[in-house]
């Protein structure tokens, strides 16, 4: 052993956050760097998808986009899930390094490109690719998490990467404040957004290909073909683990349908329904926000304790019950303060269930599964987002028809508990538990 792999299995001292976040010990140096190189992307990539959610008023006025061509447009950024896809079926191919490298950097071109859109039909397709890139990036991050973390911390480190991202959303927020200061508006947050990117592009070429991945390269060198090779992959993958494929599916069909109209349109509903003023709104989202990320790296690090469907379970049933609550209707003069624990349900389900897909399968199909699981969550709510719309008409106004959305969260609920539970358990023991037990008849 040299003396840099000597130094790189040291242990982790993780000083970048307070003692009551860190993980428990088992963390390396190695580890931790490659953590970071995944997580500062992340922290970037949460800052530009959720610049267009702040800043739609002024895009609408600048690219004469009508009051009713808002949610369709969300719409049209949520398709990108497809492409991201078949990116992330090609990192079981040729290693999620490379495509590390080229997601990020792609995602930096193209949110630089959105900058310089002089209409809408370039601004949609510059945020397409922007999308492409980056939920395939993220995608990866998680399985390059799994493969490379320490068992004993698999799970804050889904919680952190989460709590990354979504800080990313505070940044945007707090530099939104000031748009009215910045050269060229809402350009200028697109640009801010690029360039740390870029850099990040530039310093992640020293990431490693994660261990697991170049146990199997002599595998994967014997496709011929990609494409075929990742159509191939994905037919094993369905033949071999069905039962483990299909219910985590339908977990993440129903728990999209039901959490993301309500992830999403929460701004909304408290500045049209519940009255608050922007300040308000702001005042309850930077800190309600910073509290829920908080907690939501103690819940990452808590399920490596007691399990990572306990958390998950207890973290659906307070985003419904929150989220319901909020959007309720009901007078109450601080009903408006549900939404910090709905938000927080939902970060700690959604980075939760991305780390347990990445978990519960082999390395072969890691990045396929971690595929999959994204595209049916995001397009299950792009189709709950479109049917909010007629519901609205129909019952008459966005709460009663965000918590009739909700009514899938149960069916979310029970396919979890048939899934594996991968807290503790080495990734190898965890995918070579068999995909159904045998049946045994009767004595």
């Amino acid at each position: 052993m040299n003396a840099d792999s000597a130094a790189d299995d040291r242990p982790a001292k993780i000083r970048w956050l307070p003692p009551g976040l860190r993980p428990p010990e088992g963390m390396t140096i190695r580890q931790e760097r490659v953590f970071l190189l995944v997580g500062a992307a992340a922290l970037f990539g949460g800052y530009d998808t959720n610049v267009f959610s702040f800043t739609v008023p002024q895009i609408q006025v600048s690219l004469h986009i009508p009051e009713d061509a808002v949610g369709l447009t969300l719409s049209f950024f949520r398709l990108a899930a497809v492409g991201a896809l078949m990116l992330a079926w090609s990192a079981d191919l040729v290693g999620r390094r490379r495509l590390l490298l080229f997601t990020i950097f792609g995602q930096g071109l193209a949110t630089l490109a959105t900058a310089f859109a002089q209409d809408y039909t370039l601004f949609v397709w510059s945020q397409i690719a922007t999308r492409v890139f980056g939920y395939a990036e993220e995608m990866l991050c998680y399985v390059v998490i799994a493969e490379e973390v320490a068992a004993v911390a698999r799970g804050w480190a889904n919680g952190t990467l989460a709590a990354m991202y979504y800080a990313g959303g505070g940044v945007a927020s707090l530099v939104f404040a000031g748009i009215a200061f910045l050269p060229y508006g809402w350009r200028a947050m697109y640009v801010i957004g690029a360039i740390p990117i870029l850099l990040v592009g530039f310093l992640r070429r020293r990431l490693p290909e994660t261990s697991r991945f170049e146990v199997r390269k002599k595998e994967v060198r014997k496709l011929s073909s990609r494409l075929a090779g990742a159509f191939d992959m994905t037919r094993r993958l369905a033949h071999e683990h069905p039962r483990r494929l299909a219910t985590l599916l339908i977990a993440m069909l129903a728990y999209g349908f039901a959490i993301w109209p309500a992830a999403v349109l929460g701004q909304k509903y408290l500045q049209d329904v519940l009255h608050f003023t922007p300040p308000q709104t702001t005042m309850l989202i930077l800190p309600g926000g910073l509290l829920a990320v908080t907690f939501n790296i103690l819940a990452g690090r808590l399920s490596d304790w007691i399990g990572r469907k306990t958390v998950i379970f207890a973290a659906l049933f307070i985003a419904t019950a929150s989220f319901g609550t909020f959007y309720s209707g009901i007078h109450w003069q601080y009903v408006g303060l549900m939404w910090v624990p709905g938000f927080f349900g939902f970060l700690c389900a959604d980075s939760l269930f991305a780390g347990l897909s990445a978990e519960i399968f082999p390395t072969a199909y890691r990045a396929t599964v971690a595929g999959l699981r994204y595209v049916v969550s995001i397009l299950s709510g792009a189709v709950s987002l479109a049917l909010e719309g007629p519901l609205y008409d129909v019952l008459g106004g966005h709460g009663p028809a965000l918590m009739l959305l909700l009514g899938t969260m149960p069916i979310a609920m029970i396919a979890l508990l048939r899934l594996p539970e991968p807290a503790g358990r080495t990734l190898e023991d965890v995918a070579a538990e068999p995909d159904q037990k045998k049946f045994r008849p009767p004595p």
